[in-house]
């Protein structure tokens, strides 16, 4: 429990970190924005579409009595709206971070430069690091679709279904929310997609402790947009951990603005 409160401590160390620098919030907030009105208009649609579909997919229940059909389809409607909230709070990261990378690999950088040491350059063109970044986010997503349906299946089963299922389903939202905002720093770091699962699994509490109360707060409707500056700053400083980096001299977040070091000391360009 001593990792999950490590990685706990990293996404409030991010929180303060743009709280001390606020003009990185305010440059943070802009693709949270964005992201989060295309996935309001999303959710509303399949709030209000559930029901169309879970008739459309229980034809044989078109004659059953009350209460059995209701409860059937009430079953089946809260399930469609979980699995979509459950995609939708991981690839709402990922969809983010794309959105962003300008903006999110600038405040990262801005993070390294005042916690010391060297701060690593991908040295890719823009298009390039896009495109990384979309493949190892649709990885992930993979993943979270693999398990999704498995947890979709399992809330079928009595009891469990409706207790162990969800918890169950923010451990797995919690670590690959983690794996997504660590990204953004390990990436510059020439650290492959599969290393950095490594790393997260070598740590795996200290994931959860990051990822699940940020996946538990981002269910609250504009909070993930206010959240996601910090959390990619805590998620640099615990990717500085990982990588086992430790402060050195840091410099005032004033002298770094707009500017990063070139040393590549340590770093393995990326490749496709």
């Amino acid at each position: 429990m001593r990792d999950f409160g490590a990685g706990f401590g990293y996404l409030l160390q991010g929180q303060k970190w743009v709280g001390r620098h606020g003009r990185w919030f305010g440059f943070g907030l802009l693709p949270g924005l964005v992201t989060f009105v295309l996935y309001v208009g999303a959710l509303v649609g399949l709030f209000y579409g559930a029901d169309d579909l879970t008739a459309w997919a229980t034809p044989f229940a078109d004659d059953w009595g009350s209460p059995w059909q209701g409860l059937l389809r009430g079953t089946l409607d809260f399930l469609v709206y979980a699995l979509g909230l459950f995609l939708a709070v991981i690839s709402f990261t990922a969809v983010t971070l794309l959105v962003g990378q300008p903006f999110y690999e600038s405040l990262s950088e801005a993070v390294d430069h005042t916690e010391g040491g060297e701060v690593p350059e991908s040295g890719l063109p823009l298009w390039r690091e896009l495109w990384i970044s979309a493949r190892d986010s649709l990885r992930v997503l993979v993943r979270v679709a693999f398990y999704g349906i498995l947890l979709f299946a399992a809330g079928f089963v009595p009891v469990v279904g409706q207790t162990v299922v969800p918890a169950v389903g923010f451990c797995v939202s919690g670590f690959f929310l983690t794996e997504e905002l660590t990204a953004v720093a390990l990436q510059r770091r020439g650290v492959e997609f599969k290393q950095r699962l490594g790393l997260l699994r070598g740590r795996r509490m200290a994931a959860l402790g990051f990822g699940v109360p940020l996946t538990l707060a981002f269910l609250v409707p504009f909070v993930a947009v206010l959240l996601m500056p910090g959390a990619v700053a805590g998620a640099t400083l615990m990717a500085r951990d990982l990588n086992g980096e430790t402060a050195a001299g840091g410099q005032d977040d004033d002298e770094t603005n707009g500017r990063t070091n070139d040393g590549t000391h340590g770093v393995t360009h990326l490749t496709a």
